[in-house]
C-alpha cells in the first residue's frame, strides 16, 4: 500500500483518494473501527502504508456537547493509535485539524499563526487540540488546520454551507445568517492538492514535520459568504444579518478564525487562492455538473 486515507467517505478524505488514484487506498468506519486500538495497529502493520492522511473526524459542533464520549473517541483516541502504529511502522502521519482551536482567543488585530497559542472552547474544539497533541507523539507528523469546508459540486454526497445556502435561497424568502464570526471558506480541491505536495507524494520530499495553516486567502463572515454563494447562483434572495447570541447554537463558536498561511507559501507549494475566487470555481464546475 502506498498512502493511507481514513474518512474516505468524507468531502476531503474522497477528494484527497481522487486526486492521489491508485497511489491512495481509502477507508472509512464501514471498513476499520478507528476507534478500536488493537484493529488500528493490526490493520496497519498488515498494510504497511507509506503515509497516513487522517481525515476522518467527529465534526458534528453541536451534538458534540451532548455526546462527548463519542467525540472524544473518535477526535482523540483514534488519533493516539494511529500515531502509535505510524510511530512504529516510521510512516509519517497527517493529521486534519480546525480553526476552531481559537475559539476562545482574544481578537490579535491579525490572522492567527502556527505559534499563537490555541483556545479551544466547546467539545469539539478541545477534542481536536486534543487530537494534534496526540498526533504530536508521531515523530514524522504533519498537522493541517483548516476552515470552513466545501466540496467540489460533483460530489454528489457532500454537505456543506454552500449546498445549504443554496437550497435555502431556493426555496425561502430570505436568509439570516450570521456576521459576527470571521473565517475563511476553503475550497476543498485546494486544500487537498496542498496536503499532497505537503505530503511529498510522487517521490518529492515531504515538508518540514510541524503544523501548517492551509486555507483558501482573505476572510469574511459567514453572512458575507453567504451573501457572495447567492450573488454568484444569479438569486436575488435578501441575505440578513443576525449576531452569534441570535442564533443560539449549542456549541460556541470562534468569533475570529482566520487563518495566516504564509508559513505555508513559503514552502512554495500550490498557492491557494483568494476565497472569492475559489468559490468562482465551484460555481462553474456547478454549471457543468447542470448542464
Amino acid at each position: 500500500m502506498d498512502i493511507l486515507v481514513t474518512g474516505a467517505a468524507g468531502q476531503l478524505g474522497a477528494e484527497l483518494c481522487r486526486l492521489l488514484g491508485a497511489e491512495a487506498t481509502g477507508v472509512d468506519i464501514d471498513t476499520l473501527d478507528l476507534t478500536d486500538r488493537a484493529a488500528v495497529r493490526r490493520t496497519l502493520r498488515r498494510w504497511t502504508p507509506r503515509a497516513v492522511i487522517h481525515c476522518a473526524a467527529y465534526t458534528q459542533v453541536d451534538q458534540a456537547e451532548t455526546d462527548a464520549a463519542r467525540c472524544r473517541a473518535v477526535n482523540v483516541t483514534a488519533v493516539e493509535s494511529l500515531a502509535e502504529a505510524c510511530r512504529e511502522l516510521d510512516c509519517p502521519l497527517v493529521q486534519i485539524s480546525t480553526d476552531y482551536l481559537f475559539a476562545g482567543g482574544p481578537g490579535i488585530g491579525r490572522p492567527w499563526r502556527e505559534d499563537d497559542p490555541p483556545a479551544p472552547v466547546g467539545v469539539y474544539a478541545v477534542t481536536k487540540f486534543e487530537g494534534e497533541q496526540a498526533a504530536a507523539a508521531c515523530p514524522k507528523q504533519i498537522i493541517v488546520r483548516t476552515c470552513g469546508l466545501y466540496a467540489r459540486p460533483s460530489n454528489p454526497t457532500a454537505r456543506n454551507f454552500v449546498k445549504t445556502i443554496l437550497r435555502l435561497a431556493r426555496t425561502q424568502p430570505k436568509l439570516r445568517v450570521v456576521d459576527d464570526q470571521w473565517c475563511t471558506p476553503t475550497y476543498v480541491p485546494h486544500l487537498a492538492r496542498a496536503i499532497v505536495y505537503l505530503l511529498g507524494s510522487k517521490g518529492a520530499m515531504p515538508a518540514p514535520w510541524g503544523i501548517y495553516h492551509v486555507t483558501n486567502r482573505g476572510g469574511t463572515t459567514w453572512c458575507g459568504f453567504a451573501r457572495e454563494i447567492v450573488r454568484l447562483a444569479g438569486l436575488e434572495v435578501p441575505v440578513e444579518p443576525i449576531t452569534t447570541a441570535d442564533f443560539a447554537a449549542p456549541a460556541p463558536r470562534p468569533a475570529y478564525s482566520v487563518l495566516d498561511t504564509t508559513a505555508y507559501h513559503r514552502l512554495g507549494g500550490p498557492v491557494m487562492p483568494d476565497w472569492k475566487e475559489a468559490l468562482g470555481e465551484y460555481f462553474m464546475e456547478l454549471k457543468q455538473v447542470e448542464m
